[in-house]
């Protein structure tokens, strides 16, 4: 392994691939000073208000005068909101789609309404915090000896969050709320859901099942607490509830599907300099692939494409396409101004540590997990994905309020890349991580499936990782669990983003 990579000849720094002293030769350039793994190098003196160039994309402009060797970060790069000129349409080559009838398969749950699940889970959902405790103790009720005799129940799982009252009854934040309560609650990795509330919140479950024709049935209850009358007689009723359903539940089986039925979350977190290097890319090609089969890549986290989406619009199947990603971008841009933020709180301190100085240089990274093909979607948080082929969702950055979105729009499958190492997991669709670098696999191999660090080590190409992703994607989307599922994670990781004012 070499002890820099210059990821274009367009770039005028290098990231160190391990910690360089002063001294060491950079591009003909000798470093001046000691620099940590991931971090960048000048290769040539950057005056300051010039672009700093990384990817042969700007990252940032130099806040003073660099000189070729001397470390580049957040003490001597400045951030600026992005100005673009975009262009839509120019970047779209068609799919070259695999033949139906040489297409790969999995084995999963098909269910009545023609939805294809990876899990069978029965699933508790709340409409508000004061109903959360209820739904705990009713979903505790059903651990391994209880479950026991329906091995074809993945379990009985709460989704419970922190809102549903003191918001206003319309508007961004209450249908959000409303998109993620109907997405779980008509998932495919739900064979039953039974619907928790208090009976006096905003966020009604009548008008979620009136605006959303959803029937009460053998395998779809909801109740409220004082209808019931008390939170003990709501946890004796929901637990014979759960109990009526185990059964028919159980008679669920896996059968062959095929591939296209499964629609990828592509998720990033605790991110570091090699995010964009080793584990996005190759994720993006794992996602070529999935899309060439005729399946789907919801890529998120609008505050992590920021710098990078005028990219994502030359990609775009049309000019509208393209306009609504531009249109998140500026709801953004007011979204974080009227709330005195900067687009450029994110990255994180963890993610600066790991090398990345700005949220440019991060999107930039972030946004090749989507791969190459045309961005066929632009969706709203939570919203049903429709389309088929690579889309994009909006949400936060966070990476529990935004898995929740892409997991209530259909998302039965979950990729997620890793650098500082995320103890992350999710339910009822199961997340697989990927890790960036070697040492931090060999650190947390419990919580990692897949270590993309080997790229960088030499042993394997993007391609050769894309492919292994790929292949991990049908092997857990089959049944077989994956790391962040045999620690248990994914009972506290439901997160609705939370718009607007709590009042």
């Amino acid at each position: 392994m070499t002890s820099f990579v210059k990821l274009s000849s367009d770039d005028n720094v290098v990231t160190a691939t391990k910690a360089v002293n002063a001294g060491v030769t950079a591009e003909a350039i000798k470093t001046k000073e000691s620099v940590p793994s991931g971090h960048k190098i000048a290769v040539c003196d950057i005056k300051k208000g010039q672009q700093v160039t990384k990817y042969a994309q700007c990252i940032g402009f130099a806040s003073l005068d660099i000189k070729a060797g001397e470390h580049v970060h957040t003490h001597n790069v400045e951030f600026r909101n992005t100005q673009t000129d975009y262009e839509f349409c120019t970047n779209n080559e068609p799919t070259n789609f695999v033949d139906h009838d040489a297409r790969d398969t999995f084995m999963g749950f098909r269910r009545a309404n023609g939805n294809i699940g990876t899990r069978n889970y029965i699933a508790i959902v709340t409409s508000v915090n004061c109903s959360a405790t209820a739904a705990r103790r009713i979903a505790d009720a059903f651990g391994p000896k209880e479950l026991s005799e329906y091995p074809n129940v993945d379990g009985v799982v709460a989704f419970v969050h922190g809102t549903g009252c003191g918001m206003a009854g319309d508007g961004e934040g209450f249908e959000a709320l409303q998109r993620v309560m109907w997405g779980y609650a008509r998932h495919p990795n739900h064979a039953g859901v039974l619907m928790v509330g208090l009976g006096c919140e905003m966020n009604q479950i009548d008008w979620l099942l009136d605006a959303y024709g959803l029937e009460q049935g053998p395998l779809f209850h909801a109740m409220n607490i004082q209808n019931v009358a008390g939170l003990a007689k709501t946890i004796e009723m929901g637990v014979k509830k759960v109990k009526e359903m185990l059964p028919l539940a159980n008679q669920a089986y896996r059968e062959e599907c095929p591939v296209s039925e499964l629609t990828v979350a592509l998720q990033c977190g605790g991110s570091d300099a090699w995010s964009g290097i080793t584990a996005n890319p190759a994720l993006g090609k794992a996602c070529d692939i999935l899309i060439a089969q005729g399946g789907t890549g919801v890529l998120a986290e609008t505050p992590e494409i920021y710098g990078a989406e005028h990219l994502l619009t030359k990609r775009s199947v049309n000019q509208v396409t393209g306009e609504k990603l531009v249109n998140l971008v500026k709801w953004w841009e007011d979204y974080t101004l009227r709330n005195k933020g900067s687009m450029d709180n994110n990255p994180s301190p963890g993610n600066k540590k790991g090398g990345l100085t700005t949220i440019l240089e991060k999107s930039l990274g972030a946004s090749v997990k989507g791969g190459n093909t045309p961005l066929m979607g632009v969706y709203k948080y939570a919203d049903l994905v429709k389309a088929r082929g690579f889309v994009f969702m909006d949400s936060p950055g966070y990476d529990p309020a935004s898995v929740t979105g892409q997991i209530a729009g259909g998302c039965n499958l979950v990729c997620f890349t890793t650098g500082r190492g995320s103890a992350f997991g999710s339910k009822p669709a199961p997340t697989i991580k990927l890790a960036t670098n070697t040492e931090m696999y060999s650190r947390m191999k419990d919580d990692m499936d897949v270590n993309c660090g080997d790229i960088l080590d030499g042993h394997h190409s993007v391609e050769e990782k894309g492919r292994q992703i790929y292949e991990m994607i049908l092997k857990v989307a089959s049944g077989e669990k994956s790391k962040s599922e045999l620690q248990g994670l994914g009972d506290y990781e439901f997160v609705p983003w939370q718009i607007g004012a709590v009042m």
